[in-house]
């Protein structure tokens, strides 16, 4: 097949990773793909750093300049399949195959599980322009049934998949003692883009009154946030103890070397891509019921959940990690396990396999 992701997102987050994670995927078991999005999006330089085809098109706005582009690059390049990802090239692509015959049948990704407006348009557009939509998680899912009366029937949830050979349990004073951290001081991290949303400042005022004062607080990645984060982190006298160290190519050591990975999400979210591989790396996790996440993590049982925005609750669940090894090594033993048998990424790239041939067909 000919498999086209359009993307007008230009931030940088799981949701671009998982495109391209996809399409590389794709591109490993044959078959041919093409992701359209704007010159200026971090995703079209990523893409040709891992050796996806990109093209670039004006779509990172709403307008007929968009519709356009995007309905002529389609006629000279015939495709299978026409996979969105964001609203707004969701909206382009499907004003761009009215009339068009033949075309390639529309999926629509919906990875993060913000509400979308109950309405007339919207339900053409997911009910009639749309062949299938996908979901990252299965709450996104039963979020669209219950909450837009979409049909059951178009709908599938099909998870992000992560390399479990990359993600993997480490010696945790080695990778430490390789980070330039004190291999027995107590590491406390996030790896997440700096949005809102993930709860980051909740995080860090936990951190500022936990009982283990000597512990390091690691907040790996970069965006819009970055600058209240740091006010933050020296209003409360954190600078000592706080490690920013911004986007990290490979974030498998800043993992492996965590004693508690915490994600205090309160929106937003799907099944997140570093949550997991958290899980695949032997760390126990702390989170909250948002979006797909208590598909990931199962209070007491693959990690601790705790009420979004909740700093006193958040705060408890890391101490009780930090202060009981033992329950921590068991929640660790379980949520790897958990990962292993239902997130690998052969997985994801086999349902969207199939997904693609049935509406394809």
């Amino acid at each position: 097949m000919h498999i086209v992701h359009s993307e007008s997102s230009c931030g940088w987050g799981g949701q671009e990773i998982r495109v391209l994670e996809e399409a590389a995927g794709m591109l490993e078991r044959g078959h041919r793909v093409t992701l359209l999005c704007p010159r200026e999006a971090r995703i079209f330089d990523e893409a040709g750093k891992r050796g996806v085809p990109v093209t670039a098109l004006p779509i990172a706005r709403k307008g007929l300049s968009g519709i356009g582009a995007m309905r002529a690059w389609l006629v000279r390049n015939r495709s299978e399949i026409l996979n969105s990802h964001s609203s707004t090239d969701s909206w382009l692509a499907a004003l761009a195959l009215v009339g068009m015959r033949p075309c390639p049948a529309l999926v629509r990704t919906r990875h993060i599980s913000a509400a979308i407006p109950d309405n007339m348009a919207t339900r053409w557009l997911y009910q009639s322009a749309t062949r299938r939509i996908v979901t990252t998680g299965e709450r996104l899912r039963e979020q669209l049934i219950r909450d837009n009366r979409f049909r059951p029937d178009s709908i599938v949830s099909v998870p992000t998949g992560i390399d479990l050979a990359r993600y993997a349990p480490g010696d945790r004073a080695q990778a430490k003692a390789r980070l330039g951290l004190e291999p027995t001081q107590a590491c406390i991290g996030i790896v997440a883009t700096l949005r809102s949303w993930k709860g980051h400042r909740y995080l860090v005022e936990a951190f500022a009154g936990l009982k283990q004062n000597d512990a390091r607080l690691l907040i790996v990645g970069d965006g819009p946030g970055r600058e209240n984060l740091r006010e933050q982190v020296a209003r409360l006298g954190l600078e000592e103890r706080v490690l920013m160290p911004g986007n990290q190519a490979e974030v498998t050591p800043w993992l492996q070397a965590l004693d508690v990975f915490a994600l205090p999400s309160y929106a937003n979210e799907g099944v997140p891509q570093a949550l997991m591989q958290a899980m695949a790396a032997g760390v126990p996790v702390v989170s909250t019921p948002v979006g797909s996440i208590d598909e990931l993590v199962r209070n007491d049982d693959t990690g601790l959940m705790v009420p979004p925005q909740d700093i006193e609750a958040l705060r408890a669940a890391i101490e009780r990690l930090l202060g009981d090894p033992a329950l921590g090594a068991r929640l660790a033993g379980a949520a790897g396990a958990w990962v292993r048998e239902r997130y690998s990424r052969e997985r994801m790239l086999d349902n969207m396999e199939a997904i693609f041939r049935s509406v394809a067909s």
